[in-house]
């Protein structure tokens, strides 16, 4: 089965979402969609989700479903305004979601979050395969960016997320709580078993060298020329460049605000008593030398 692959880069977050369709029935997904956010002013936007929802539109595509590869520390989900646009739809991602549910439950001291993953409307298991619609998507766990990384498999495309990047600029950081190097290593040599010609699509493209934007390679490509990560690569000497590289990195620069609403399926904080919608954002001293 041929499907066509609409992009969309986010600038500002060196994101890309997908739109997979299929021409004929009109069925799609879409994965991982961008809600604008402007840390400055705390205010959000839909102008790139304005312009996701008029492709759906204009195509007369019958959206069935949204898919996150994770919980995003670096940009806002637009999951929830595109739920209420499209009332039928579901919002899938790995079910080790509940995994970083718990972990940042009690970094933010979220009381009342839910750490049973019933934010979303499907839980997705390791190798599980669904149909919506047209179309075929199996999952497959890839943990080490976090511990609920999944890319998602669409007849010979693969859609990895932030496990693997376009070869010239390597794997994700794993840095972040829960997250492991190793775990990595082992879900990208998972991901170096799929065919060849299997078609990578990354979840950002940083444009290493001010390059133009890719966001498309293959797993050939990726196991012969990865900057960080071949198919000969040894555990030991990625999981030491991994390591002291995460080391050297800042926060993504929507960390605090991303995490907390992505947990919860991108559902913003309840409104208080006074109208308003109020993130939380922990505070931590830097030790002295």
């Amino acid at each position: 089965m041929d499907y066509s692959v609409k992009t969309f880069f986010d600038q500002d977050t060196y994101t890309l979402t997908y739109v997979v369709y299929d021409e004929n029935t009109k069925d799609a997904v879409i994965i991982d969609p961008v809600l604008d956010y402007d840390p400055a002013s705390s205010k959000v936007s839909k102008k790139s989700l304005d312009i996701l929802l008029d492709f759906i539109k204009n195509k007369n595509l019958n959206l069935k479903l949204v898919l996150e590869t994770h919980a995003h520390a670096d940009h806002l989900t637009s999951a929830h305004y595109i739920k209420e646009q499209f009332p039928d739809i579901k919002v899938g991602i790995g079910a080790n979601i509940r995994k970083v549910q718990q972990v940042f439950k009690d970094i933010y001291n979220l009381d009342q979050l839910k750490v049973d993953g019933s934010q979303f409307d499907l839980l997705l298991e390791d190798n599980q395969e669904i149909e919506v619609g047209s179309i075929k998507i199996k999952t497959i766990n890839t943990p080490g960016h976090t511990p609920a990384c999944v890319s998602y498999l669409i007849a010979d495309m693969v859609f990895t997320g932030d496990a693997l990047f376009m070869p010239d600029y390597g794997t994700g950081r794993c840095d972040f709580p829960a997250g492991s190097a190793r775990d990595l290593y082992n879900s990208v040599k998972r991901l170096y078993e799929l065919p060849d010609e299997t078609k990578v699509y990354t979840c950002h493209d940083y444009q290493p060298n001010g390059r133009e934007l890719r966001y498309q390679t293959t797993i050939g490509e990726s196991k012969k020329n990865n900057i960080q990560l071949k198919e000969d690569t040894p555990e030991a000497q990625y999981v030491s460049f991994r390591t002291s590289r995460d080391k050297t990195l800042n926060a993504p620069r929507l960390l605090l605000p991303s995490i907390q609403i992505n947990v919860d399926a991108g559902t913003l904080p309840a409104v208080e008593n006074n109208g308003a919608h109020y993130l939380k954002i922990p505070i931590s001293f830097e030790e002295e030398s």
